[in-house]
């Protein structure tokens, strides 16, 4: 038979962009399997964090659960420690350390890493669905989510129509003014505020739509649609395998289905890839011929919201899996019992 064991402690690293969901969602299957945990939340959310360490420490014991607070200096000696699993939501470059990290210790790691999420748009797709949950995924948190889509495959003949879609979208959900919407939210800080822009006035692409100007002090980015080549700065050279992470859009032209699959295949693999189109076929070979953490056909982000599915990347974009049950295999131990009988014994004599 087989008996599932607790692994021990557990680290749980986790970012800034989601700073209560992204500690809740790993920690759940964690405690379930029977580990302790220890949490360190994003120094870049720091109320958060600091609302982690006040509140765990009334409602749990130290030893069941700790949270350890600081920046990366903070980081770097926890990591020097002896964990029975480390888990770490954030960039690839960091991913790389903690693996290193652990390794030391042959400690198992799950990484959720992201990457850049395309959306190829076909020509069947049902227009007006198609950007409102386009716009959704992309704008929601200022597009600093990482199934977030990072830039859309689309043909040259369908383009003006998503276009138009996308701005009544945006229309919809922040209005006509929409700094001043309580819906849109801002950048995270002046130092991705300044990535950004300057991916913005390092572009030679045509900007489609800007719903605004940049405001630096109050972290402001409008929602930005920008047609780009494929040597743009927002595709080519480290930007081809990270994120945007912000509130521009991308938008790529492709003549077919078979030149979407064949540039996707070019770079690193992502966390999630989507497509839009009414066609079984199409969405069928979309899934079978490309390479990614998840697919999701007409819809984006809300993958991550169904227990039974798991959620991870592959490749650059991270390893392992959490979600449901399998967080609970992936904090457990599958230890193997045998057990023999005496009777026959002397048959063997």
């Amino acid at each position: 038979m087989i008996v599932r064991e607790p692994l021990g402690v557990v680290l749980i690293i986790s970012p800034w962009n989601y700073p209560i969901f992204l500690v809740i969602l790993p920690l759940i299957p964690a405690i379930a399997a029977g580990n302790t945990v220890v949490i360190k939340p994003s120094e870049v959310a720091p109320h958060t964090a600091a609302t982690f360490e006040k509140l765990f420490a009334k409602y749990f014991t130290p030893e069941f659960l700790t949270v350890v607070n600081g920046g990366p200096s903070e980081t770097t000696e926890l990591l020097k420690e002896r964990f029975d699993h480390i888990l770490y939501t954030g960039c690839p470059p960091i991913g790389k350390i903690v693996m290193t990290a652990a390794a030391k210790h042959l400690t198992p790691v799950t990484l959720e890493l992201g990457g850049k999420c395309p959306v190829v748009v076909e020509d069947d797709t049902i227009m007006d669905l198609t950007a409102r949950r386009i716009a959704w995924g992309k704008w929601a948190n200022c597009g600093q989510t990482c199934l977030a889509p990072d830039y859309v495959l689309v043909s040259e003949s369908t383009k003006p129509k998503l276009v138009e879609a996308l701005r009544q979208s945006i229309a919809e959900f922040y209005g006509s003014d929409i700094k001043s919407s309580k819906d849109y939210s801002r950048i995270i800080n002046k130092r991705h505020h300044d990535r950004i822009s300057s991916l913005l006035d390092s572009s030679r692409g045509t900007i489609l739509f800007q719903g605004g100007d940049r405001d630096r002090d109050d972290l402001f980015i409008p929602p930005v649609i920008i047609d780009v080549k494929r040597d743009d700065p927002f595709m080519k050279d480290e930007a081809r395998f990270f994120q945007i992470f912000g509130p521009v859009l991308p938008l790529l032209t492709i003549r077919d289905l078979n030149e979407a699959i064949d540039y996707i295949n070019s770079g690193e693999k992502p966390l999630a890839a989507y497509i839009f189109t009414q066609s079984e076929s199409k969405a069928q070979r979309f899934y079978n011929e490309t390479s990614s953490g998840a697919v999701t056909i007409n819809d984006l982000i809300p993958i991550i919201t169904v227990d039974t599915l798991p959620f991870g990347g592959v490749g650059s974009s991270g390893m392992g899996r959490y979600r449901g049950k399998f967080g609970f295999d992936t904090f457990t131990h599958e230890k193997a019992v045998l057990k023999r009988g005496f009777f026959g014994e002397t048959l063997l004599k």
